[in-house]
């Protein structure tokens, strides 16, 4: 009796912190007051925000200068909005467009100033203070920085620095200070050590031994140096700095400085880039995704997937807190990590199901059964998140922009899925134990297969697998002899056309002018709207005068406007050389680290190598669909082939993680592809119910959204197949392989 009560007094406890999540969600929606779901920041592409034109001072700046001109600001861009985009519009202008933001002058006010930041001496050779303290103890300049640099007292600038950033450390008291760990490039590492050597012969408490950190005319920081500092890092502390303190003078270092001098043209606060349409049917497709998803795990895991069920609500609520803590701007390669995390939460559950019928089937008690088949999915689970978890981190600190908006979401979504798992399911597991439901046809028992004979056939998988692949290299190389491009590339990577249409009346919405440009010059448009005004800017790929003209004059004939209310550039792509570069050694790294992470838990090469293999299989074969069906490759080709590694390598991990621990258990009788197969086999219910809940919400993405989130869903819901079939296929046969070749040199 006292075990009823207390499993009833645990689901009216969890039932109060679900009706909880929904009450502060809806009020949390409806009221500006409480922070909820509606409170949430946006990307541009769901929700729009601030665009700012600027132009250079100077008339004729060179290739070079509008590349750095556009890193630096990417770099004070994304100080304000991780998702934050920056391009070049002709020759001598520059876009910045800010996800979430609806103040254009703060934006302009933040991004727009063309100063400095320089580190000088606190006092010249002649003994002149350059800095000095003020009636509030703040160091202010002595003089003009016009006056500093004459004097030679400049040390580094902005374009010696390559990096600063926020950190703590813990003394030997064990308080924690905050610090800014500074770095520079290789000049500016010679021209510091030079300095510092200078400055450290002196008193700490004396002006000689200070270098000042100078930007815009404001003394930002004013730290002694204690040692000469070579190897072009350094860390800047202050007795009384906090982490705010140190966040911010990392940013205005960081920022750096502008190569040239600009102006701004025009700011705007711009309409979502997708269009309101596709927050609302993504909103729809993620919420019937979701009913579907529970219904799902109801109908073929009864008692526990209803725990699942309330688990994934919790894991929802929790998400929610996350992203309004941690302040994530919400894009739709953000949503990407998110569907991919919640798929983990559910393969989480769907691991521990698994080995509680399995345990059941062998005549245990539910009580008992529940506590082993948590025991024993604990491994694969740990195993399958923290490699995913690893690229997340990797990606988020290597990445930039979009990659790292992803991997924020999918790095919080993996922690509150493992916690939301083996914390709050096996609470609600137990309740239902307390209050009677005990019954092993409640829970399901693990019906005997007969094994799979993957490894008999891996020679014919490996030959489909191979002729899709060497399709994939075809098409790139037929797309690349007859179009010029491999891939159908987007505006995000080769740029293109801007269009600002401005009309005498009521201007059309988003989806009839994407549709009007398909259909009088047949290409697609990007298309926003500019708030508290009748202009709309559309951005499509380059074209040439002709077509140009014709869209021209389409537009004159049906809005009745002039030519003069169209203006007309050229843009350069949003994702910079250097985003991309960023983009390729931090997949690069991500993937590296996993194989160690990999080799280290499984103390096999063979496992870490066919891993990596079926997870390059995977991108190969999207990359496929890719070239066949020249689907566009934006800014959500990124995010869908991150979903895809994320995907493909946790589905691996799992069927190793049962094949390490068979072979623990392998007799003189089984031979070792007696055991891959049964390990495959053991593990296919898991592989199928992963594959089946995670494509839901895909699905329904492809169902119920507009074209642009198409575009995204399909080649990841082609991914989420390829990956449950990789896991199943390949990668046991080709560690088989690898494992059987080794054997043979051993015996050789």
């Amino acid at each position: 009796m006292k075990e009823k009560t207390k499993g009833i007094l645990m689901l009216i406890g969890l039932g109060l912190i679900i009706a909880a999540i929904a009450l502060w969600g809806y009020f949390g929606y409806t009221n500006d007051n409480i922070p909820g779901l509606t409170d949430v920041k946006l990307g541009l592409d769901l929700a729009g925000g601030v665009s700012v034109t600027y132009q250079t001072v100077k008339e004729d700046p060179t290739s070079e200068e509008m590349g750095d001109l556009q890193t630096k600001l990417e770099k004070r861009a994304t100080a304000l909005s991780t998702e934050s985009r920056v391009y070049l519009e002709g020759k001598r202008r520059i876009n910045v467009d800010i996800p979430g933001e609806d103040d254009a002058e703060k934006v302009f006010n933040t991004l727009g100033n063309a100063g400095n930041i320089y580190f000088v001496y606190a006092v010249d050779s002649e003994g002149n203070e350059n800095i000095k303290k003020d009636s509030s103890g703040n160091y202010v300049l002595a003089r003009t920085m016009e006056e500093i640099i004459a004097a030679n007292c400049v040390v580094i600038d902005g374009a010696d620095v390559a990096g600063a950033d926020a950190m703590t450390n813990q003394k030997e008291s064990g308080a924690i200070e905050y610090l800014v760990q500074l770095t520079l490039n290789e000049e500016g590492s010679k021209k510091f050590e030079t300095a510092t050597q200078k400055c450290a012969q002196y008193a700490e408490n004396s002006l000689q031994n200070i270098i000042a950190i100078i930007y815009d005319n404001v003394v930002y920081s004013a730290p002694g140096v204690r040692k000469t500092i070579s190897g072009g890092n350094a860390t800047i502390s202050g007795g009384n700095m906090s982490l705010e303190d140190a966040k911010s003078l990392a940013t205005v270092i960081r920022i750096g400085a502008l190569p040239i001098e600009i102006e701004s043209l025009r700011s705007n606060v711009v309409g979502a880039t997708l269009g309101s349409r596709a927050l609302k049917t993504s909103l729809i497709a993620g919420a019937i995704g979701f009913v579907l998803v529970c219904l799902y795990m109801i109908i073929f895991y009864r008692v526990p997937g209803f725990a699942a069920s309330l688990s994934l609500i919790t894991y929802l609520g929790l998400m929610l807190v996350m992203l309004l803590t941690f302040d994530v701007t919400l894009t739709l390669p953000g949503i990407a990590g998110i569907i991919l995390s919640v798929g983990m939460a559910v393969d989480a559950n769907v691991i521990i199901f698994t080995r509680i019928r399995e345990e059941l089937a062998t005549g245990k008690t539910v009580r008992s059964s529940v506590k082993i088949g948590y025991r024993k999915a604990l491994s694969a689970i740990i195993d399958g998140n923290v490699t995913t978890l690893i690229a997340a981190i990797v990606l988020y600190f290597r990445g930039s922009g979009v990659i790292k908006g992803f991997a924020t979401t999918l790095g919080i979504g993996i922690l509150v899925s493992m916690f939301t798992a083996f914390v709050v399911t096996y609470f609600i597991m137990k309740a239902f134990y307390y209050v009677g439901i005990d019954n092993v046809s409640a829970y399901g028992e693990a019906k005997e297969k007969k094994p799979m004979r993957i490894i008999q056939n891996w020679k014919k998988y490996l030959l489909i697998s191979g002729s899709i692949i060497a399709l994939c290299i075809v098409m790139l190389i037929v797309n690349k002899s007859t179009t010029g491009d491999a891939l159908n590339y987007g505006l995000d990577f080769v740029g293109g056309t801007s269009v600002q249409v401005t009309f005498n009346g009521n201007a059309p919405t988003n989806g009839d002018m994407e549709k009007f440009v398909a259909d009088k010059i047949g290409e697609n448009a990007t298309v926003s709207a500019v708030e508290g005004r009748e202009v709309l800017v559309l951005k499509t790929k380059s074209l040439d005068e002709e077509t140009l003209d014709t869209l021209k004059k389409a537009l004159m004939s049906t809005y009745s406007i002039s030519e003069s209310d169209i203006e007309t550039e050229t843009i350069s792509g949003t994702i910079s050389g250097e985003m991309k570069t960023n983009a390729f050694i931090a997949v690069a790294v991500a993937t590296v680290c996993m194989l160690i992470y990999i080799l280290i838990r499984f103390s096999n090469m063979a496992f870490a190598a066919s891993s990596v293999l079926a997870l390059i299989h995977d991108i190969l074969v999207v990359l496929c669909l890719y070239a066949l069906a020249r689907i566009t490759v934006d800014t959500s080709f990124i995010a869908c082939m991150l979903t895809i590694v994320g995907y493909s390598i946790n589905a691996t991990i799992v069927i190793f993680d049962r094949l390490r621990e068979n072979l623990g258990m392998m007799t003189k009788k089984d031979t070792l592809a007696d055991v891959v197969n049964r390990s495959i086999t053991e593990t296919f219910t898991r592989s199928i119910h992963t594959s089946v809940t995670t494509l839901i919400t895909v699905v329904m993405l492809i169902i119920l959204g507009v074209e642009s989130v198409r575009i995204f869903a399909i080649p990841m819901a082609v991914g989420i197949l390829c990956g449950g079939y990789s896991s199943v296929c390949i990668a046991g046969s080709l560690w088989y392989f690898f494992k059987t070749r080794s054997m043979k040199k051993e015996h050789a």
